[in-house]
């Protein structure tokens, strides 16, 4: 045996190529599969539109406690006769809900895909949905918020969102629910749930080699079963802003840090600025070079660290800057950092920043997009939004070309520090008073 005592030099620089798409229409479904020549593993993701956004009011949550039932059997097998079937294929299922969708992912042994999309399949289609488990999977999702929310951050997020969208119903409130709603889900709630959003075929997005699989096989271990017509898509909601400032108090008797979000609403992920967007977002707070970082971690040392980003959604967006410092540091942590906003706002960036912010997300692209699961995810954004096959081929080199003008102007109007709302979670006998330099407080009800 010997070591090797010295390091491998860098290889030679490759482009970065999204894998070829094939589309595929059968047995009342879509297949949409990205091509990745000699990979041994597969992923197949089934994308349904039954996201958190169809949930009822007051009953926020039920499409995760859904997801978290679909484990513990089918109408065919219990919970322990699932697993066994999964752990024979060597699959793992993956199930979970964000705003626009359901999705229940597997991967496998790319010979045996179509058998893990079966019970994929089974499990969405089939689930048991026994009274007593899904009783109890609502309890520990309940328990597990009841523990979140006892931690800075979940009240600060959610006076936030109520804020900026309470006005349009589901989206004011949080993704999962909240203790109080996700405790009010009955096992009635999920079956109808189940009933009315997943028996409609959707979409099956698969990453692999393709040449060992067989696209029509697939579509019919997804889609057999299925009907229903596709969901009419509604528009975006829009962005609008308040004509001034606000500031909301999320009293948090005690504490010894303020936790900060401060947001406004913004154009929904089809927007065609997205990627000026998003470079303007990470020079601004997006990365930990960011003019943010710099200012609020780096010179005055008021916290551990602080981002500002996007966040986009089939129907919406929201830029929101988010933060954890001392207590007796947060006006002036809040003041910088709304200077350092209005600067980006008025001034645009520079060509130095500008090269760092490429460079960053191009390479973050490239790095990410290497497993079939990271691919499928990705499709499922061109689903999602409605984007072009080949807006994955284009989007590294819209990074690397993008200029300084052009982000400048996505800067200048889609940030806009008067229109922000200031949340503040903190202890609010110690920081009410500072906070009126910032307009009117407003005590948050949740």
């Amino acid at each position: 045996m010997s070591l090797v005592t010295t390091r491998p030099g860098a290889g030679s620089a490759r482009p970065y190529a999204f894998p070829a798409i094939r589309r595929v229409t059968a047995h009342g479904g879509t297949v949409i599969a990205a091509h990745m020549p000699g990979q041994i593993l597969a992923s197949a993701l089934l994308l349904l539109d039954a996201g958190a956004a169809r949930e009822s009011d007051g009953r926020e949550g039920t499409a995760t406690v859904l997801a978290k039932s679909l484990e513990e059997g089918t109408r065919k097998r219990d919970s322990a006769a699932y697993a066994l079937a999964l752990e024979s294929l060597g699959a793992e299922l993956s199930p979970g809900v964000d705003w626009d969708t359901f999705r229940v992912g597997v991967s496998a042994p790319g010979p045996l895909l179509a058998d893990a999309v079966r019970l994929a399949a089974e499990a969405a289609r089939t689930p048991k949905l026994d009274p007593e488990d899904v009783a109890r999977v609502r309890d520990d999702e309940v328990t597990a918020l009841r523990m979140d929310w006892a931690q800075p951050g979940p009240r600060a997020d959610a006076a936030l969102r109520a804020d900026l969208f309470g006005a349009d119903g589901r989206y004011g409130r949080p993704l999962h629910g909240d203790p109080t709603s996700v405790a009010a889900v009955t096992v009635d709630d999920v079956l109808a749930f189940h009933e009315a959003w997943l028996r409609r075929p959707g979409v099956l997005l698969v990453a692999g080699d393709l040449d060992a699989l067989d696209l029509a096989a697939l579509a019919e271990a997804a889609f057999e079963g299925t009907s229903g017509d596709p969901l009419e898509q509604t528009g975006p909601l829009g962005v609008v802003l308040p004509a001034r400032r606000r500031t909301i108090l999320v009293d948090r008797p005690d504490s010894v840090q303020s936790t900060l979000r401060l947001g406004h609403r913004a154009p929904e992920r089809a927007t065609p600025d997205y990627v000026p967007m998003t470079l303007a977002a990470t020079v601004l707070g997006g990365a930990f070079t960011s003019r943010l970082n710099h200012l609020i971690r780096e010179v005055k040392g008021y916290t551990y660290g602080i981002r500002g980003s996007y966040a986009m959604t089939r129907r919406w967006g929201r830029f929101e800057v988010a933060a954890g410092v001392q207590t007796a540091v947060t006006a002036p942590a809040i003041r910088d950092t709304l200077g350092e906003i209005a600067r980006t706002q008025a001034e645009g960036i520079t060509e130095d920043e500008l090269e760092v912010a490429r460079s960053w997300r191009a390479g973050q692209l490239s790095v990410e997009m290497q497993t079939p699961g990271a691919i499928a995810g990705a499709l499922s954004t061109l689903v999602v939004h409605g984007l072009p096959d080949d807006y994955y081929a284009t989007l590294r080199r819209e990074y690397l070309e993008a200029t300084v003008e052009q982000v400048s102007k996505a800067a200048a109007e889609h940030l806009s520090v008067d229109a922000l709302t200031l949340v503040v979670e903190g202890d609010g006998a110690a920081i009410r008073a500072e906070l009126a330099e910032f307009g009117e407080v407003v005590d948050s009800t949740i």
